[in-house]
C-alpha cells in the first residue's frame, strides 16, 4: 500500500544542521530545505503547503520571531505546526516565541530523535 510521505519545511542556514535534519526526516517525510525566513515565505506564498514546519531562530533577512509572526498572519499557514530550534536557552525568547505562535521551542543542540517526538506530538494535536 502506497502512503503519501508528510512534508517537513526545514530553515536554517547552517547547511550542517540542513543535512542533519534532511537525512534524519526524509525517510519519514519530504524534507523542503530553504536558508532562511524570506525565502519560506516566498515558497509558501506560491501555494505550497507543508505538513510543519522546523525554523532556526537566528536567520539573515528575517528573524524566527519575524518569521512566526509573517506566518501566522496567513490564513493558509495560521494553524501550520510550527517549532523553533534556537542556539539559546533564554526563557525570554522561549516565551516571546510561543506567545507570537510557536509552538514548540528547541534548543540546540539537539537531538534528531527528540525533535522528531516534539513534530509527532505537534501533528497528533492538529490532528496531521
Amino acid at each position: 500500500m502506497f502512503t503519501l510521505k508528510k512534508t517537513l519545511l526545514v530553515i536554517d542556514d547552517e547547511p550542517a544542521i540542513q543535512l542533519i535534519l534532511e537525512h534524519y526526516f526524509s525517510g519519514e517525510y519530504e524534507v523542503i530545505l530553504t536558508s532562511n525566513g524570506q525565502e519560506a515565505i516566498a515558497w509558501l506564498r506560491q501555494g505550497n503547503m507543508v505538513d510543519a514546519i522546523v525554523a532556526d531562530y537566528e536567520m539573515p533577512f528575517m528573524n524566527g520571531l519575524d518569521f512566526i509572526r509573517e506566518l501566522r498572519a496567513s490564513p493558509s499557514h495560521e494553524n501550520t505546526p510550527l517549532l523553533i530550534l534556537s542556539g539559546t536557552d533564554e526563557t525570554s525568547k522561549k516565551i516571546l516565541c510561543l506567545k507570537q505562535g510557536a509552538d514548540d521551542y528547541v534548543v540546540k543542540p539537539f537531538n534528531p530523535e527528540e525533535l522528531e517526538i516534539r513534530i509527532q506530538k505537534v501533528l497528533g494535536r492538529v490532528g496531521v
